[in-house]
């Protein structure tokens, strides 16, 4: 395929392909993201993002690194939506993205941190436990619009190398996988998390993960809403306030880091 541009960016080093394809002219398959995504042989990303444009709309068409597709990603919409501003396709200000999620209303600034209106987070009924490195740990079953398990641990490391998929059961409460997240109470009242996200593996962060950390810690230490939680996973810091409502409002940094030549993985 002839030349193609794309622009690798992140979000607390949750990074990103962006394709810039407005009228869905580019034929993305699950191949093309997986060899993109690749860390050895390709760009490397933990997925990719095909910003679309439906009935005046941006529309996020997220896909993990394996090439499934994905409801929405809380990091990767913040950098989609640092790309609209900085390359003119967007005012500044308050707008929508839709997603397969439902739509979400970014608030973004010239410069600096993105906040996006995630919508309800909700416990789901039912005990859950995740098993990694010959340990379990029981936990919460959260929806943020995609499915996570989020346990609390004592120390980070008690979960290994997270190089395999964490055990999660039941499993027949996850149909279609799940993003684990286990998580440790600092002494400041803060959060340390890290995340094994479906279709990718460890992740330096999770946008949507945080959000059900979030929830997840309100309702371990029985606060009422609306609560608000700084949440640091390996790639930087993030802060999630959820409000009266239920609604996860995510606020972090979004990079652009460089443009970069996609043609040949599109073949």
């Amino acid at each position: 395929m002839s030349s193609l541009q794309g622009t690798y960016g992140h979000g607390t080093e949750n990074d990103f392909v962006l394709i810039y394809d407005p009228a869905g002219e580019i034929d993305l398959s699950e191949t093309a993201c997986r060899k993109m995504c690749e860390r050895g042989s390709g760009i490397g990303a933990d997925g990719v993002i095909r910003i679309l444009k439906r009935e005046g709309k941006w529309f996020m068409d997220y896909r993990n690194a394996d090439g499934s597709i994905a409801e929405m990603c809380g990091n990767g919409i913040r950098v989609m939506a640092r790309y609209l501003v900085d390359r003119g396709h967007q005012g500044a200000g308050i707008f929508p993205i839709q997603t397969r999620d439902g739509m979400k209303y970014m608030s973004v600034p010239e410069s600096g941190d993105i906040t996006v209106n995630m919508g309800q987070v909700a416990p789901v009924e039912g005990e859950v436990s995740a098993s990694a490195n010959g340990k379990s740990w029981s936990g919460y079953n959260i929806n943020v619009g995609n499915p996570h398990a989020v346990v609390f641990v004592d120390d980070l490391s008690e979960v290994g190398d997270l190089k395999s998929s964490p055990s999660v059961s039941p499993s027949e409460s996850y149909p279609d996988g799940v993003n684990v997240e286990f998580v440790k109470f600092l002494a400041n009242g803060e959060l340390a998390m890290r995340v094994h996200e479906r279709g990718v593996g460890e992740t330096r962060s999770c946008g949507t993960g945080t959000c059900a950390v979030a929830l997840a810690a309100t309702i371990a230490k029985k606060k009422n809403l609306p609560s608000k939680w700084v949440i640091h996973p390996p790639g930087g810091r993030l802060v999630v306030e959820i409000d009266l409502h239920s609604n996860a409002i995510l606020t972090g940094p979004a990079v652009l880091v460089k443009d970069v030549e996609i043609g040949a993985f599109l073949g």
